[in-house]
């Protein structure tokens, strides 16, 4: 049996913060890539040192290098290791018992909506005492992004090019509703950007009130919303504040926890089937 000396053990722990150092740079240049002599330069490492690194992170199969233009980037088996990571605990999974609490708290409706390429599903919710009409309907239920205040705030909350690619798809699938052109949306928008929530005391749904938060992950990307569904007596202006403030307590603890690799946010139909025969067992 042999052991490590003092000096073979800080050796490895060095080794070990480099090809960290190493990876954190990598993932700052996945899209275009990047040479050794420039991510060397960036990490304060020789070259030589930056290559060695990156040859043993290569041998392990987590980075890759094109060898057309000799650029490094973090390999697929990096990300596939973080997406079964990330099933571990998915956004339904941690989000039950946030929405149990609110609903015993407030007793009314509370709803998580995740983003589906151009909509919003719902992905769980937990009926109040008071019965209430939704545009999603039940779990699973379907609305363009933008139409209805979870929707809403989560394409308020999406980088700006995305934002807008997604409105002009999505425009033309409003048309129905007869208010939703672009100038109303746009102003919707920036006010729920602007608030870091987005409220409606009467809309479409007549005499249904609702308030909604972002829910993001832990990189910042906005990736659900929590919301409640209520009559619109119940969400008045002395009770809205304190809605808001619970639904946004709950919403940054939920956001620190939710992995960006959770299939869940890519998959929501899948999560469903899913989590609805683990409940049944």
């Amino acid at each position: 049996m042999t052991t490590d000396t003092p000096d073979d053990a800080s050796h490895q722990r060095g080794t070990l913060h480099r090809s960290f150092l190493v990876m954190r740079a990598l993932a700052a240049h996945q899209t275009e890539g990047v040479r050794v002599t420039h991510l060397a330069k960036e990490i304060g490492l020789t070259q030589a040192t930056t290559h060695r690194l990156l040859q043993g992170l290569i041998q392990e199969g987590m980075v890759e290098q094109d060898q057309v233009h000799k650029l490094y980037r973090l390999s697929l088996d990096l990300f596939s290791l973080a997406a079964q990571a990330g099933a571990v605990s998915d956004l339904r999974s941690l989000a039950r018992p946030v929405l149990l609490r609110l609903c015993a708290s407030l007793n009314d409706t509370v709803i998580l909506m995740v983003r589906s390429g151009f909509d919003a599903v719902c992905l769980d919710r937990i009926e109040g005492q008071f019965p209430i009409r939704t545009f999603t309907g039940d779990i699973g239920g379907r609305v363009a992004l933008g139409v209805g205040q979870g929707s809403l705030v989560i394409l308020a909350n999406l980088p700006e090019a995305e934002r807008e690619e997604v409105l002009r798809f999505n425009l033309p699938r409003m048309q129905h509703y007869n208010v939703y052109d672009e100038v109303y949306m746009r102003t919707e928008i920036d006010k729920a950007h602007r608030q870091g929530y987005t409220a409606k005391n009467s809309g479409l749904l007549e005499g249904m009130a609702g308030l909604a938060v972002p829910v993001f992950d832990r990189s910042g990307q906005v990736v659900a919303a929590l919301s409640i569904g209520t009559h619109t007596a119940r969400l008045s202006d002395e009770r809205l504040p304190i809605v808001r403030d619970m639904l946004l307590r709950e919403a940054r603890a939920l956001s620190a926890q939710v992995n960006p690799f959770d299939p869940t946010l890519r998959h929501p139909m899948h999560a469903l089937s899913t989590g609805d025969r683990t409940r049944s067992m």
